[in-house]
């Protein structure tokens, strides 16, 4: 790879972690590290070209079938390709058949474009990550073999301890927050071996535990608003991206829409 190379076209693919869920912004969309990494790409490039294709609540296989194609075709300079959290953290999950359909999502990027970039994600300090470490850990193991036959760069972002911290997290504990996506468009920029902005690994000022009462307001709150409704969709069989596209696919040719970004704009 050439380090610090100016790309001028991007594709991310991925989940809900790549669509920008929950980096919440006033107008009600979503930005996330995808969108601000093609920001300051764009800043270095005119007539840069961008397409994030990612949609929440996809799994692997949803990614390499509606996803990987669309990516390949765009011909992109570098590609982002991160999924599989979502099957893993379900019940029942056949980490080897996460890792085969990665496995044909990346094959089918790589060879169309620049640099490819794969991930192993965040995972938020608590009972649900080590419950499920032991298959999180056999999933960013491949991510290792799979970046090896490729040349594709790996950011360990399950590695930093501060992407754990509580407060990078929104309010759905499933989602990082606008700080925790900052910090992994300053990882994937120092990745490509941009100059730092930041020490995206430093950590946060000590936390000051809240009251027992704040901690239980918030609790309930996050079992109303949140966890009852990821039930109801488990139990139903629905996902939260049915019926979704990625912010750049044209749903009518199947093919990725790319948006042309220019150093004044940032997109939503």
């Amino acid at each position: 790879m050439q380090m610090n190379a100016t790309y001028t076209s991007f594709v991310a693919v991925g989940d809900s972690f790549t669509e920008g869920m929950s980096d919440r912004l006033p107008d009600g969309s979503y930005r996330g590290w995808a969108d601000l990494l093609a920001a300051r790409l764009a800043a270095r490039a005119p007539g840069f070209r961008y397409a994030n294709l990612a949609v929440r609540g996809k799994l692997i296989g949803q990614i390499a079938d509606e996803q990987s194609a669309a990516a390949a075709a765009m011909g992109a300079d570098l590609a982002t390709l991160v999924g599989g959290l979502n099957d893993v953290l379900r019940p029942k999950c056949d980490v080897d058949l996460v890792c085969a359909r990665l496995a044909e999502a990346a094959d089918r990027i790589a060879p169309g474009c620049g640099q490819l970039v794969l991930m192993r994600s965040p995972g938020r300090h608590g009972p649900v990550l080590e419950r499920f470490r032991p298959r999180m850990e056999q999933l960013f193991g491949f991510v290792d073999e799979l970046a090896a036959r490729h040349g594709a760069l790996v950011v360990d972002l399950f590695g930093a301890d501060v992407l754990g911290d509580p407060r990078m997290w929104a309010e759905d504990r499933l989602h990082l927050n606008a700080e925790g996506h900052r910090r992994v468009a300053e990882a994937v920029w120092q990745a490509l071996g941009h100059e730092p902005e930041l020490d995206w690994r430093a950590p946060l000022p000590p936390f000051v535990r809240p009251g027992w009462a704040s901690r239980r307001a918030s609790d309930a709150r996050f079992a109303r608003e949140h966890l009852l409704p990821w039930v109801g969709r488990r139990l139903t069989g629905r996902s939260s991206g049915d019926g979704r596209v990625g912010a750049h696919f044209d749903a009518e040719l199947g093919a990725a829409r790319p948006v042309v970004l220019g150093p004044s704009r940032t997109e939503g």
